[in-house]
């Protein structure tokens, strides 16, 4: 694998912020508020406030590392560089595990909008389709997914713009917002921060792509923090103007609570806005997903922790194009065979200790420790705060990748 090419560096400031917001303004923006309003009630904009600060805490971390290893893995690398291979490789398969499911759940979430109410075939189809036109494009080399991720991103931002200006213009019941902040249990505002945490933590996605970002050791650092500053007020304004519309009494009752909001705001005629809006968030955080997976799987390849094939760099295009074949491959193969969007809870377990992981590596750089240790008691609170089942399905994809990796070195040996 030595006389692979390398990835190039094909990306500005502008991309990597870009390609990070649209891993975070995804479906999640249309559909976390009402799970979220489930946990706190009004309380979730302090869920929100410690969902931002522990997401800041990562993105710093994620931020300092990219600076001393400007290449493609993110905490996999980093993991493996600071804290040792098998941390490496436990940040590395949580992620490859974790996202393979998600990218699956948000292909069918991207039919689901796109053709609502239609046969589940039929829903199946569109995500497959989905999932290989994507595909197909990040083949095609790392600026054509920028350029789409733009596209997607402003139409996203566009909706959500139009439902906060409409909800506004309504004359909203500012009574609803009486009591937020005290609202709901300790624990279910922890429930909520985890949530919100989960929506908007895609920033990630620039780490892993570190090796083809220009200067990366300014870009990087200066696109995850801009992406997440972006994020958390864009996230902020949605969810004051849904609570502001509804309440949240009916945010938390709702199946899709800007929908709700924009009803109960008396703009029922917005609501094919969101559903568009809400299909092309999907849309992109299901580009930067293939894109993430593909250069954390090429890293992996690279240490031999994954099958060497998949560290193949394409010459013309330079993207690791059997990764993301086989990554869009196995995807379409699980949006064809089962719905994932509701027993993906282990790919929450994942993160957490993905930037768990992160966070630990940072601190042995000696630089910003005090952020480093919140960032990762963070994470560990956010995992006590999961259900079970969750934790569960969690530890037994790690142990399966655990134990195959052990296996497989004993063979090597």
């Amino acid at each position: 694998m030595a006389d692979q090419p390398g990835l190039a560096r094909r990306l500005n400031t502008t991309d990597a912020v870009v390609i990070g917001l649209g891993s975070m303004i995804g479906a999640g923006v249309f559909a976390a508020f009402g799970p979220a309003a489930r946990a706190a009630g009004a309380g979730l904009l302090i869920g929100l406030a410690l969902a931002a600060v522990i997401a800041y805490c990562n993105a710093t971390s994620s931020a300092q590392l990219a600076a001393v290893y400007p290449t493609s893995g993110g905490t996999y690398i980093y993991g493996r560089e600071r804290i040792g291979p098998c941390w490496g490789f436990i940040a590395g398969w949580g992620f490859v595990a974790g996202k393979t499911a998600s990218c699956a759940a948000m292909a069918l979430t991207v039919a689901a909008y796109a053709v609502p109410g239609a046969d589940v075939w039929v829903q199946r189809i569109v995500g497959i389709a989905a999932v290989a036109l994507l595909t197909t494009l990040n083949y095609r080399g790392v600026t054509k997914t920028a350029m789409l991720a733009r596209i997607l991103l402003a139409c996203t931002l566009i909706a959500l713009t139009v439902v906060v200006v409409g909800i506004a213009l309504s004359k909203p019941d500012l009574s609803h917002l009486s009591g937020a902040w005290f609202t709901g249990s300790i624990y279910g505002v922890l429930q909520s921060a985890g949530l919100l945490f989960f929506a908007f933590a895609g920033y990630a996605r620039i780490a892993t792509m570190g090796e083809e970002v220009r200067d990366p050791a300014h870009t990087i650092p200066r696109a995850i923090t801009v992406a997440l500053a972006i994020a958390v007020v864009i996230y902020l304004l949605v969810g004051v103007a849904a609570l502001l519309a509804a309440g949240p009494e009916r945010l938390a009752n709702a199946v899709a609570p800007l929908a709700e909001a924009v009803r109960d705001a008396g703009a029922p005629a917005l609501v094919p806005v969101i559903s568009v809006g809400a299909a092309l968030a999907s849309l992109g955080a299901l580009l930067a997903l293939i894109a993430g997976l593909g250069r954390t799987a090429l890293a992996m390849a690279r240490h031999r922790d994954l099958p060497g094939w998949l560290s193949a760099v394409h010459p013309e295009h330079r993207v690791p194009h059997h990764a993301e074949i086989a990554i869009g491959v196995v995807v379409c193969i699980l949006v064809s065979t089962v719905d994932l969007r509701g027993v993906i809870g282990f790919s929450s377990f994942g993160v957490l200790i993905y930037y768990a992981i992160a966070n630990a590596a940072a601190y042995t750089l000696r630089r910003r420790r005090v952020v480093n240790a919140c960032g990762l008691a963070g994470c560990l609170l956010l995992v006590a705060t999961l259900p079970w089942e969750s934790a569960v399905a969690g530890l037994a994809v790690f142990a399966v990748g655990i134990l195959g990796r052990a296996a497989v070195l004993r063979r090597r040996d």
